[in-house]
């Protein structure tokens, strides 16, 4: 598994980070099995979020097992002190520990969003509070959508965050406006010297009828390995990007590692995904 510098955390995350919404809805054993398959895999960095169903108890008794030797991330979607404060708290107890590595402001995807959180007596109040009382040791910002690149450009000016996560994938790259303003927000990553993290990495679309889904992800993701080796090897070309979080279905996860493993060239992955005429982006119509 390769390893890439999370900003100046100084960290080195693993290529793919263990999303950890995949165990949002699974049994304890299925769970068990899941963060055993990414730990055999050399995964070392492990997502997850207050609103990801039962995930963070499903991590839970993995801590005093695992807690040191992995980057442990969860997120905050409330959008006003309090709630997050509430929020931070319940997340340590959940997952059984003391402390994470970093709490990560969820979903903020447009100026809106962005607003609440870092406005007075928003969010952002409260992951500095827990900072400063030891709880969490970072803190950093995700969305989807989009508006999320220019959001967090914005979101940078605001305030050093350690990390971003935004999403990233060639048929949002097929976007001009999407592409410049990623490519804005990832100036502004590095001159900070921020850990940049992208989702999203095997959407294939969004679902064509969303009554009658194959997988736990709220967008359809790719189930062929080859394709999903094409979207991996796409995102991990790009040397700014630390890692990518892998798909929230535990079913998908030994095809990303895979990929990870046996990458092929940019340009071939490339074409395989663009000439496929379903792909596109998933926010066309987001239904969280």
């Amino acid at each position: 598994m390769e390893h890439r510098r999370l900003g100046r955390t100084g960290h080195q995350s693993s290529a793919l980070v263990y999303g950890a919404a995949a165990l949002s809805d699974v049994d304890q054993d299925t769970a068990d099995a899941s963060v055993q398959e990414a730990l055999d895999a050399g995964i070392n960095h492990f997502d997850v979020a207050a609103g990801y169903g039962d995930a963070e108890l499903r991590l839970g008794p993995w801590m005093p097992r695992i807690r040191d030797d992995i980057f442990l991330a969860t997120k905050t979607g409330d959008r006003d002190r309090e709630g997050a404060w509430a929020s931070i708290n319940s997340s340590l107890e959940r997952l059984q520990t003391d402390r994470v590595d970093l709490i990560q402001l969820h979903a903020v995807g447009d100026l809106e969003e962005l607003d609440k959180v870092t406005g007075p007596g928003g969010a952002l109040e409260a992951a500095l509070q827990a900072q400063d009382q030891g709880l969490v040791t970072h803190v950093g910002i995700t969305g989807h959508g989009h508006q999320a690149p220019s959001t967090h450009l914005e979101a940078l000016r605001r305030h050093p965050f350690t990390t971003v996560l935004t999403p990233l994938n060639a048929a949002l790259w097929q976007r001009p406006d999407y592409r410049a303003d990623y490519e804005a927000l990832v100036a502004e990553v590095q001159r900070q010297d921020v850990g940049l993290m992208t989702i999203k990495t095997v959407a294939r679309r969004n679902w064509p009828d969303p009554d009658d889904t194959t997988y736990a992800t709220w967008y359809e993701p790719y189930d062929e390995a080859e394709k999903i080796r094409a979207g991996v090897s796409w995102v991990l070309s790009h040397p700014e990007l630390t890692g990518l979080a892998t798909p929230g279905d535990v079913r998908l996860l030994r095809h990303v590692v895979a990929a990870e493993r046996d990458r092929m060239a940019v340009a071939d992955a490339e074409a395989l995904l663009v000439n496929d005429e379903t792909y596109s982006s998933p926010f066309i119509a987001m239904p969280i």
